[in-house]
Order: structure tokens, then sequence, then C-alpha cells
């Protein structure tokens, strides 16, 4: 029997990292061939993210351009993708999370009849504008899927109360916990910040880059710089998003601060071990939501909703918003509190046990009729 094609479609290094362990467990389940097709939606954060894991695409639609709206960018990948799926003979397309890949590439493969398995499904923030496009992103993605990939129990249930069938949704864990893990335990930290570690200088992990945020991102910068001002034992990190309009909004107020280093983005192998010795991430990321509690380090969330409130429910998330002051007032909260950051890290990991990748394999194979669907499948 031929095995049946399974393509990972992505494009950005979000989406990436959480792939990897998906293409290496389907590659070790008999009866399954994966296949990557990226649409390079960030390109070069998204090469850098395939090196780590020793992947390479085989076919890329090469989309981004400079200054991109998502109007253009979905007019560009729905029919390229469209195409490229039939002549790679696709029988099943996986696409992850939230992103605008994630939807056009699922939208593409239903116009093309062919079935659609979701991972990271069921995140719900319950607001179509925060994070935007994302929530939309994922919700119209659902609708498109035939197997969904929950991490949680509660974004499973997210999926049933939308009418999703109850047999094609699976709870996995979530895949970052799988590929945070194993890529922070081989590769070491960079020298120079190992150096600051020793020297017990506590490092604090800043990412900030979405949408809905840029319009008051410089306000939301300053309230950085007065967090590191009135913290000069600590060490800001903070990998700046290529976008210009973040560029555009932080590097000028955070540039002259003395204990805050901008950084070009980091390649997975630099990021992973980075937040693994940082005592705070402060992100307004989804994913790093979950590789913070996945790696037991406590995460201020600069959004005023999250889709992941397990975290928050168990205690390892907080919630500071993206009003400048709150933020700043929650920040120095837990800076001053070494009390409450050890509280945090020895919270409860809610997202999975590092062993999402192999479920969704199995559960895939079980789609095709190629293995039995265990009885502790929900």
């Amino acid at each position: 029997m031929t095995d049946k094609r399974i393509v990972l479609a992505f494009g950005t290094r979000p989406e990436a990292t959480k792939m990897a362990p998906v293409y290496a467990a389907l590659a070790a389940q008999p009866g399954l061939t994966p296949l990557i097709l990226s649409t390079g939606q960030q390109r070069e954060m998204l090469d850098g993210a395939l090196n780590v894991f020793g992947l390479t695409p085989d076919r890329d639609l090469n989309v981004m351009t400079a200054r991109q709206t998502l109007a253009d960018l979905t007019a560009r990948i729905v029919p390229q993708a469209g195409r490229v799926l039939r002549e790679m003979e696709a029988d099943l397309v996986l696409v992850h999370g939230d992103t605008s890949t994630s939807f056009c590439v699922a939208l593409s493969a239903f116009y093309e009849g062919i079935p659609v398995g979701h991972v990271e499904a069921g995140l719900r923030s319950g607001d179509l504008r925060e994070p935007f496009p994302e929530e939309a992103n994922r919700r119209l993605t659902g609708v498109l899927s035939t197997l969904d990939f929950s991490p949680t129990s509660g974004s499973r249930a997210n999926l049933l109360r939308e009418g999703k069938p109850e047999a094609g949704i699976f709870v996995t864990g979530q895949t970052a916990v799988d590929a945070v893990r194993e890529v922070a335990g081989r590769v070491p930290l960079r020298p120079e910040w190992q150096a600051r570690v020793d020297a017990a200088q506590p490092l604090v992990t800043v990412t900030m880059h979405r949408r809905e945020n840029q319009p008051m991102m410089r306000e939301m910068a300053q309230a950085l710089a007065n967090v590191a001002h009135a913290h000069p034992d600590h060490h800001f990190i903070y990998p700046v998003h290529l976008s210009p309009a973040v560029q555009e909004a932080v590097r000028p107020v955070l540039e002259g601060v003395p204990n805050f280093e901008l950084t070009a983005p980091l390649d997975y192998s630099d990021m992973a071990p980075l937040m693994a010795a940082s005592v705070l991430l402060a992100t307004d990321s989804g994913g790093l939501q979950e590789e913070g509690a996945a790696l037991g380090v406590p995460v201020a969330v600069l959004r005023n909703v999250t889709e992941r409130p397990e975290g928050v429910e168990a205690g390892v998330l907080k919630l500071a918003g993206n009003d400048p002051a709150q933020l700043e007032s929650v920040l120095n909260e837990l800076l001053d509190s070494p009390e409450t950051l050890k509280a945090m890290r020895e919270a409860r990991n809610p997202y999975g046990d590092g062993q999402a990748a192999g479920r969704i394999a199995r559960a895939i194979a079980w789609h095709f009729g190629l293995v039995d669907r265990p009885d502790d499948w929900t």
C-alpha cells in the first residue's frame, strides 16, 4: 500500500518550531510520508528555525514582500498553495495555529477537496480584535478542518461548543513543549549571557510585536525602559521583530538604556536556552506563554486577553495588559517579589508532557485506518 502523503504547511518561525516535532513523528509512523510546504511568510526568521531542526521544505511559495499587507498576503498564498498541493498529491494537509499561512492554506486545501488537520486547534481569546488577525485566523481554520489536535481539554471544549464533531478532536498536549524542551536540553546558552548568569545577574527576556499593540508600542517600550532603570541589576534582552513598525517604535526608546540589550531576531537554538535561563519572560507572543510554562519560567503577558487561560489559572502566566502604566506596575511587582516568581516557577505546566507530536502522528494513522484508536484518546 502506498504511504499517505501528509503535507505540513507553514510560513513563520513559531509554526516551524512547533511543527518540527510533528514532522519527525510522522516520519517514524509506518504508512505516512511527511512533506513540507513553506509559504515563506517570514523569510529570514523561518529559515533559521528550519536549520535548527535540520528541515528543508519540499516546496516554497516565497510569498514575503516588504511591508506586506494581510490582504496582499492572502491573495498570493491561496492560489499558489492550491496549485502546489495538487502537484504534491497531498492526502492530508496539516496547518498550525493562527497565522495567515494557516488559514490561507486551509482554505486552499478545502477548495481542492483535501482534508485539513489543525495542530493547536481550539484556542480562543473571545475577541476577534485581540490578537489581530490571529483570533480570526484560528476560528476560520477551525471551520475548515477535519481533524483537530487540541493542546488542552479547555481548547477541546471550545471546539465542542462550536459544534465540531467529537470523533475528530484529539487532546494531544502542545507541540511547543516537545520542541522547547528538546532544544533547550541540547543547546548551551550564549557565552556572553552565561557569563551574566554566572555573575548572578538575572536575565529578563522580552518580545513584543503584536499588531494590536503597535499603536501604543512606543509608550509600551518606554514602560519597559522604566522597569529596566528601576532594576539596574537585571539584564534585559529583547530580540526585536523585523517588522519596520516594531523597529521604528522600540529602537529609539530602548537603544540608550544601559541594561537593555536589543538584538536581531534569534534563531531558536539561541532563544530556547535564553528563555530557560531567564527569571522572567515579558511577551505578547502566544507560543512563548506555553514555552515559558514548559520550562518553568514565569511569564508576564503583554496583552489584555489570552487564548491560553490554562497558564493564568495554573499561576505560571500573569496578564500585564498593554496599558503602559499597568504593564510597568505589573513587571515591577514581579521583579520586586522573589516569592511571587518562585511560586510561578513551581506552578504546574498545563500544556502537556512533551509527547504531543507522537499522539498527532498516531491520530493521523488512525484516520487512514493504519492503527486502532487507543482507548485513552479523547
